[in-house]
């Protein structure tokens, strides 16, 4: 979806949303549509109804003033459009955490905060509350980020210096098709222009800021790709057949029921619990994101590389 076109439905909703009572096409129009003619806001603005309809957002059409019904409004209603009361599993809940990251970059924290800004300034009364449905926690903590997922909002080539492994910097100039976040990482997918083939970059890897060069919307990401198939298959996690952690007694119940053996009341990192050794045999590309979930409760002894990962981005967090 176009960056303008994001942003214009985001302001959208958050419009709706904020409305104690419902609010005036016109005044929509005079805020969020400025200097569209009558006929262009119209199919706009009923565009982008439809379109936050089938993202399942329920705008409510009613009368402005309760006491006449002769002028329509719209309003959001923050009761219906929050998600009912959920129960997860432990498990279910860890993978709603991890889904949760997207969310939380900084660039979707800014695009609201400049929403609620333009709002406040053309005078429209803004209910904060009525936004604390799904608050951001968390961070993209690669500088990259947000220059990427510009460049893939607007179908722009990007350059930028990569370093690979065992290589010095080098200059790349790629299409970019998608940011996706996989194992941990954060990864560009897209066509690298002077190998003309579809190439998988790490984030972590840039050394360089990224630029933008040419027209916008100058090509087509391809169809049916499949980003995170592109990345498994350009980008593979080594296999690592055995895996030995330490979990704090009472906790790790999932690592529990599928290790090949487990050690009773172990040295620990502190004295304030018992430990357990377990190990697992096959642990699974997503161990390093299973691992922090648990926190301090749970600590990886091997592989030295996937430890060496859960330091390192534990070090980005402090």
């Amino acid at each position: 979806m176009p960056a303008a076109k994001s942003e214009r439905l985001l302001n959208l909703l958050i419009m709706l949303l904020v409305q104690r009572r419902p609010i005036a096409k016109e005044r929509i129009r005079e805020v969020l549509y400025p200097g569209s003619r009558p006929e262009a806001f119209e199919k706009m603005f009923e565009r982008d109804k439809e379109e936050l309809r089938g993202l399942g957002v329920p705008i409510e059409v009613g009368a402005i003033d309760p006491l006449f019904d002769d002028e329509q409004g719209y309003r959001i209603r923050a009761e219906e459009f929050a998600l009912p009361a959920i129960d997860l599993t432990r498990d279910e809940a860890a993978v709603v955490r991890l889904a949760t990251r997207v969310w939380q970059d900084a660039t979707m924290a800014q695009a609201t905060t400049d929403a609620v800004r333009k709002l406040s300034a053309a005078g429209v009364g803004v209910d904060l509350t009525a936004l604390d449905l799904a608050p951001p926690r968390l961070t993209v903590e690669e500088p990259a980020f947000a220059a990427c997922w510009q460049a893939v909002c607007d179908r722009q080539q990007i350059r930028f210096d990569y370093q690979r492994p065992d290589h010095e910097p080098a200059t790349r100039r790629v299409e970019p098709w998608g940011v996706v976040r996989s194992s941990g990482r954060w990864y560009l997918v897209g066509r690298d222009v002077d190998r003309a083939a579809e190439r998988v970059f790490r984030l972590d890897r840039f050394r360089s800021p990224v630029r933008t060069s040419g027209p916008t919307h100058a090509y087509d990401v391809p169809p049916d790709v499949d980003l995170r198939g592109v990345i498994a298959r350009l980008a593979p996690r080594p296999w690592y057949a055995q895996a030995v952690l330490l979990a704090r007694s009472g906790t790790g119940h999932g690592f529990r029921r599928h290790a090949a053996a487990i050690e009773h009341d172990v040295p620990g990192p502190d004295q304030r619990s018992a430990w357990d050794r377990l190990t697992l045999a096959d642990p699974g590309r997503n161990l390093v994101d299973e691992i922090l979930y648990h926190g301090a409760d749970v600590v990886l002894l091997e592989p030295a590389e996937l430890r060496a990962e859960i330091v390192g981005r534990l070090r980005g967090v402090a």
